[in-house]
């Protein structure tokens, strides 16, 4: 791992215990310049995950706790009439910001939740048919409860794509406990974080992630694996698109430079698997689970290249 993300890892680990791998997939996202939703039953640390985040980043951090009430403008900003100058001024929202925590995104109206589509995929806002371009990076950590459905509002299709991965949190064993009981019972580590690295470390990073070399064999593999997600006989009623292909080959290209390796391998691509394309199939039941069965079976079945990764 280099020396910057190996720097924020260690940071974001004095306040998330037993998260290592939760950690290196957000990374992953971020120095791929994709986005992430986290899902997850209550109370597992989705909202304190994503504020070490921005702790130890010196990155402009906004929030918007999505409701039902919530309106777009609420998320994008608007237009308004200022008396004094005689004109109309715009005022930004949350969204002109570095990293954004769209926080229960699923508890919004589908109009609302649609307002941030623009934003994730072109990093831009239109509003009063005026585009203002957003600062880079732009980072956006949604998060969402899949067990309470009263009140919620499913992401569309549409949505879920512009997520570079869909991570679960997971539950901690009984060592890990104990240690947050023990870190936690006096201290307060989510308010003694700073920041440990600059914005503009995060840009370099995010240019050497698209520089990381992937061998013509694994640009195959990552083929192969999408077109069986799309001619599965059963189970998916619709396969990868080719946006996810392409988040496939990023997040890959991430998950190897937080490893610290400037090329692609296999195991990088099995790692990423998952999380970049479970979210994307459309299964007949809609089961995580069944979905997930499907890419474990593509990565048991289609045959893996052994070559040298670091050359062409």
């Amino acid at each position: 791992m280099s020396g910057v993300l190996a720097k924020i890892k260690e940071n974001v680990e004095k306040v998330m215990i037993g998260k290592g791998e939760v950690i290196d997939l957000l990374l992953t996202s971020l120095v791929a310049g994709g986005h992430v939703l986290l899902e997850d039953v209550p109370g597992t640390g989705k909202t304190v995950l994503a504020k070490s985040l921005a702790k130890s980043m010196d990155f402009a951090f906004g929030r918007v706790q999505f409701t039902p009430d919530l309106l777009p403008s609420d998320v994008t900003g608007l237009s308004y009439y200022n008396a004094e100058k005689s004109a109309f001024v715009f005022k930004e929202g949350p969204v002109f910001t570095n990293l954004l925590l769209a926080d229960e995104i699923n508890r919004a109206t589908p109009r609302t939740q649609s307002s941030l589509l623009e934003c994730m995929a072109e990093g831009q806002v239109t509003v009063d048919g005026v585009t203002r371009k957003l600062e880079q990076p732009f980072f956006v950590i949604a998060t969402q409860n899949p067990v309470e459905t009263l009140g919620c509002y499913p992401l569309p299709e549409a949505q879920m794509d512009r997520f570079l991965m869909k991570i679960s949190m997971g539950s901690l064993s009984a060592e890990e406990e104990r240690r947050m009981i023990d870190r936690y019972i006096v201290d307060e580590p989510l308010a003694e974080l700073t920041s440990v690295c600059t914005l503009q470390e995060i840009k370099e990073l995010q240019k050497q992630c698209r520089e990381v070399f992937v061998h013509n064999d694994l640009r195959d593999y990552i083929v192969a694996l999408i077109q069986g997600t799309r001619n599965m006989s059963g189970g998916t009623a619709m396969g990868v698109s080719p946006r996810g292909t392409l988040a496939f080959l990023h997040a890959s290209q991430g998950y190897a430079l937080v490893q610290g390796r400037n090329y692609v391998v296999p195991e990088d691509i099995k790692k990423v698997a998952i999380p970049v394309l479970v979210h994307r199939l459309i299964s007949e039941t809609g089961e995580e689970a069944e979905k997930a069965a499907v890419i474990e079976n593509l990565l048991n079945s289609i045959p893996l290249p052994t070559e040298d990764w670091t050359k062409a």
